[in-house]
């Protein structure tokens, strides 16, 4: 797979985002893309591999009563952390219609239909997620999500994402400029001073019981929320 390398300030070509959104990226994930996307990623294996995975980042927090999942395509980490937390207040965003249908079926879950760059959040909630969310959105608005993701939340936040140490753009299922790998969490400590680091790790496509996407993922927490 090769790598191409991008930097901070350079412009990634466009196609023209369909009507109603600022980038093509959004218009991939709204479409067909995204439909037949959640069509693939079902499956009993996903919901074991994100039960390991939540029951390892849960565990180093406390009194989660509210969560938002930003991208959260059908919910199943919505569904998962529902195992661990059942009485905490759930809420989702998402662009893709299809998934946002089979999100409405999950009880208890607050769904809004929309793209992170335009949601606006009406209360800060203690544990904010995303996950393999911010590698497809535009590198030039990832600062507007960094700022959604600190303003929404009153606590935590986890990032789960493939991580480089530097900016990199990737080939993704025969597609350029829809897949962007950086060190995520280390630029939302940069950004944002009151934040640190909780714990880390890092999820393998080999291990032999909760197998995943060889991706990392990381929690922070906001100082001075302690309760």
């Amino acid at each position: 797979m090769s790598n191409k390398r991008i930097s901070g300030n350079k412009r990634v070509a466009r196609r023209g985002p369909a009507k109603g959104y600022v980038t093509d990226q959004e218009s991939f994930w709204a479409g067909e893309f995204g439909d037949v996307y959640s069509t693939r990623n079902t499956g009993a294996q996903l919901i074991v591999s994100n039960l390991g995975l939540f029951a390892k980042i849960l565990a180093r927090t406390e009194n989660v009563c509210s969560v938002l999942e930003l991208g959260a395509n059908i919910g199943l980490n919505l569904r998962a952390i529902q195992q661990f937390l059942p009485a905490a207040n759930l809420s989702a965003v998402e662009i893709n219609r299809s998934a946002v249908a089979e999100l409405k079926k999950l009880r208890g879950v607050r769904v809004h239909h929309q793209s992170l760059l335009e949601f606006k959040p009406d209360c800060r909630y203690d544990f904010v997620l995303i996950k393999g969310v911010l590698i497809h959105i535009h590198p030039e608005k990832l600062p507007q999500v960094y700022d959604l993701m600190h303003a929404a939340s009153a606590r935590y936040i986890c990032l789960a994402e493939y991580y480089n140490p530097t900016p990199v753009a990737v080939p993704y299922r025969g597609h350029d400029d829809r897949l962007f790998k950086r060190d995520f969490a280390g630029e939302m400590i940069k950004r944002f001073p009151d934040l640190r680091l909780v714990d880390y790790g890092f999820v393998y496509h080999g291990d032999p019981n909760f197998a995943g996407d060889d991706f990392n993922w990381f929690l922070l927490e906001k100082d001075g929320s302690r309760r």
